[in-house]
């Protein structure tokens, strides 16, 4: 093709981020990688927060300029007042806010800015926003809402309840009112450059952990009242460690339920089978050096990232059959879904699990393809671009849904 022939290049976005936590965890890691994506696809990006905080430095790490806020003050009004005057003082055309905490100030950020920019909110977690107010109102004063999956947006649009559910949370997720046509489903994603098929290197031979052995691992945080299952699956392991004697059970994170889980461990008579790691920065080698991820979650996941990750390393995944953790593992399809909750089908599938030949190294890197193709930051952005640009082409637009 010519270069008369070529089609225009597009104006990039100018883009802000609001972020008024960036302590880690989930939302915040996708929020910076988000950006981070966006800016190498050449759009202007910034993210919006409080400095001196664990992803404040992570940003400036990164070829994406940091806006610091001051101190939110009474009602988060010093915060927006800030995002309000940044939104208008760099022309931004795109605020996308993450944290359920951000939602209105990230509306009203928009607003008093005077720019009439784009709105875009995520909503990371399975379930409703918990005000009236904002699932009465919040659909009308933004331009979309994405959902992190399907089940997400069920949430969002029809409402999910489970009244006899033992987990609080779980019983009543109602749905949002308004123009259900908002919501838009764009998966998250997660760094297949980094999480990628490897041998399983040192980590594993620091952690006590023989060549004949099986490890499971439980990857995450475990916080009261319950973490991510880890009681649940230390009780399996107690029911099948005569079963499977060159099997090892490991807890990789941190959390206060420490120990808890420490207990657990004696009680169960897991003493030389189960323990928790020390905490882990190299997640990547962490899956490499494990042979089964397990994600027994018991409260709410809204898209398991820690699945794909245990996917793109090519390892299998037992895990819950719980809200969007289908979801992920469909992408994979490797390993096994269990009932949340139930420890003798837990203990079950582990079993299994353990008695099926290890995969081949051109079979991880074939299920780590898998991934990439569906789930890289690379994927991630795009979508959200292409979502940013139909939301600013004027309707009728040609090739705009």
């Amino acid at each position: 093709m010519s270069a008369a022939a070529q089609p225009p290049r597009r104006t990039p976005l100018r883009i802000v981020h609001l972020n008024s936590m960036l302590t880690g965890g989930g939302t915040d890691d996708q929020c910076v990688k988000l950006a981070h994506g966006l800016s190498q696809l050449d759009q202007q990006v910034w993210i919006a927060g409080p400095d001196g905080r664990e992803f404040s430095k992570v940003i400036r790490n990164l070829p994406v300029p940091f806006h610091a806020t001051p101190p939110e003050g009474l009602l988060k009004l010093r915060f927006i007042v800030a995002a309000a005057k940044f939104v208008r003082r760099a022309s931004i055309q795109i605020v996308h806010g993450h944290h359920g905490r951000d939602l209105w100030p990230s509306v009203l950020a928009a607003r008093l800015s005077g720019r009439r920019p784009t709105l875009v909110l995520t909503r990371h977690l399975a379930k409703s926003p918990s005000s009236w107010f904002s699932r009465r109102f919040l659909l009308g004063q933004c331009d979309a809402v994405i959902a992190v999956s399907q089940f997400v947006a069920k949430v969002l649009r029809e409402g999910v309840y489970e009244p006899e559910s033992p987990e609080p949370e779980r019983r009543a997720r109602p749905p949002l009112w308004g123009a259900h046509s908002k919501i838009r489903v764009i998966h998250g994603g997660i760094d297949t450059d980094r999480f990628q098929p490897t041998a399983a290197g040192r980590l594993r031979e620091s952690w006590g952990i023989g060549p004949d052995h099986f490890v499971f691992a439980v990857v995450g945080g475990y916080d009261l009242p319950r973490g991510k299952g880890q009681r649940e699956f230390l009780r399996a392991a107690a029911a099948i460690k005569e079963k499977l004697p060159h099997a090892r059970f490991l807890i990789i994170g941190r959390g206060n339920l420490k120990e808890t889980l420490q207990h657990d461990i004696v009680e169960l008579g897991l003493t030389d089978r189960a323990w928790l790691t020390p905490y882990c920065r190299d997640m990547p080698g962490a899956m490499n050096a494990l042979d089964c991820l397990v994600h027994p979650q018991v409260g709410t996941e809204a898209f398991p990232g820690v699945v794909l990750e245990a996917f793109a390393c090519g390892k299998p995944v037992i895990a819950s059959a719980l809200d969007g953790i289908p979801e992920g593992f469909a992408i994979g399809q490797q390993g096994r879904l269990v009932q949340p909750e139930d420890v003798p089908g837990l203990a079950d599938a582990l079993v299994q699990q353990a008695r099926q030949p290890a995969l081949t190294m051109p079979d991880r890197q074939a299920l780590h393809k898998r991934v990439a193709d569906q789930c890289s930051l690379h994927k991630h952005a795009k979508k959200v671009l292409a979502l940013y640009t139909e939301l600013r082409s004027p309707p009728g637009t040609p090739g705009m849904s």
